[in-house]
């Protein structure tokens, strides 16, 4: 039972300390929708978002008024595309991403993600053909997200995908030159990607998940941020109870919205993401809530274990406060959303091979990362292949979100606005990893995947 006390507590949270619910996401099972031809399963698609999702902005607004929480984004998450079209036989499934975007539109939410395919152990045909379709429907749509999962433990990783996906990330690029490669920031690679995800762009609605379901993402990093700084001085044992207790508080708002939404729109809930997710806002960053354990600037000696201890605390005090935690759930470091992540960017004091440390602990992955436009395709897939060979070994989710920018080169900057924000194009070691991802295949899985 959450109580009014519980409720008035948090206010301050909201109104001083930047605290808001990322995101309502809404998950539709699509798979009823496949017909024989194309336009017969875009109506479908279409007609069947809109029945379920037609309300759920004015029901977000409706909860966001009653109790004066910020609700920041409304999304929707489908059926991964490339099983719901394989039915129809097309070569492009662009008219499928327009079918999406049309359908956000019509129901005004921020962003639809799901034009997106399974590929952790091979191509079907219609994988195949999803994958050459990305680079167009991110060009021709607004709202629509596309997200490929590479790699699982219990599969390995899928070298052949890792390899096409270099050449597809630098086909976005070029696509969406003319507007910083917008393309690449709504296009993420996974390694163990979770079914039931609220956040974009890796928001799919998998296989296991129910036909309409409810998944609430919180926030929340300038709220644990306000919490150690009535701690300073004291030892990390005090530090780690300090982050549970806010991710406490914060993960039972979630749980609140979550569950008034799914009362009011007739749908089940599902689960809440407490990952902390940062925007461009000051106050807003996980990079100055991690310096706030001492450190001078994020991405010294002694990040990695501060960002782990971090993860670690907010995962328990979130799995305290709601049985039903999932998503990815921990600590985000996208470079472009985060103010601080920007500032140690630009000072030199994080560089990419920091990152990737980082990511070993963190939620995601190497996350909303610009480098020079003329990176070599092989080097993003070499560099996607790390990330992957890091999930896939260490039985977590990782990922990768990496923007090519046509034009710039390091020390340059892409400005993409709103909470994609701005980010440093980053230097990247050039030396040629093309023979190693040239040879294609499968990255058996590791031994410990056998655990039947």
């Amino acid at each position: 039972m959450i109580t009014d006390f519980e409720i008035l507590e948090t206010t301050r949270m909201f109104s001083e300390q930047h605290l808001d619910i990322r995101t309502i996401t809404m998950g539709i099972n699509l798979m009823d929708c496949s017909a024989s031809t194309v336009e017969e399963s875009c109506r479908k698609i279409y007609d069947k978002i809109c029945r379920y999702a037609g309300r759920l902005v004015e029901v977000g607004d409706e909860i966001s008024r009653k109790y004066h929480v910020p609700i920041i984004h409304k999304r929707i998450s489908v059926t991964p595309i490339s099983i719901v079209a394989a039915a129809c036989g097309a070569k492009d499934y662009t008219p499928f991403a327009i079918a999406l975007d049309k359908a956000a539109k019509a129901c005004g939410v921020n962003f639809i993600g799901g034009f997106s395919a399974l590929v952790q152990k091979g191509y079907t045909t219609s994988d195949k053909v999803l994958l050459d379709s990305i680079p167009e429907a991110l060009a021709v749509t607004d709202f629509v997200c596309s997200s490929v999962n590479l790699a699982s433990t219990r599969t390995g990783i899928n070298m052949d995908a890792v390899r096409d996906m270099g050449v597809i990330i630098k086909r976005a690029a070029e696509r969406t030159a003319d507007r910083g490669a917008l393309g690449c920031a709504k296009l993420v690679v996974f390694a163990n990607a979770p079914e039931d995800n609220p956040f974009m762009a890796g928001a799919f609605l998998g296989p296991g998940e129910p036909e309409c379901v409810i998944n609430v993402g919180i926030s929340g990093p300038g709220v644990v941020k306000h919490a150690l700084e009535s701690v300073k001085g004291k030892d990390l044992g005090v530090v780690a109870e300090t982050i549970k207790k806010a991710a406490f508080k914060i993960t039972r708002v979630g749980e609140l919205v979550a569950r008034e939404a799914s009362e009011r729109l007739g749908v089940p809930f599902g689960i809440i993401d407490l990952s902390l997710a940062p925007t461009p806002a000051v106050g807003d960053s996980v990079a100055r809530l991690l310096e706030e354990f001492g450190l001078e600037e994020c991405g010294t000696w002694g990040t990695t274990a501060a960002l782990a201890m971090l993860n670690d605390a907010v995962k328990k005090g979130g799995t305290m406060a709601s049985s039903f935690v999932g998503g990815l759930s921990g600590a985000f470091i996208p470079v472009s959303e985060d103010e601080g992540m920007i500032a140690a960017a630009k000072s030199g004091c994080l560089k990419l091979e920091k990152l990737e440390a980082m990511t070993c602990v963190c939620s995601v992955g190497l996350d909303m990362i610009a480098i020079p436009g003329d990176t070599d395709a092989t080097t993003i897939s070499g560099i996607i292949a790390d990330e992957m060979a890091l999930g896939t070994f260490n039985n977590k989710t990782t990922a990768v979100r990496i923007i090519p920018v046509p034009g710039k080169g390091v020390g340059d900057e892409v400005e993409f606005g709103g909470l994609l924000g701005t980010a440093p194009i980053m230097p990247v070691n050039t030396a040629s990893c093309a023979e190693f991802i040239n040879r294609g295949g499968r990255i058996p899985a590791p031994i410990h995947s056998m655990r039947n």
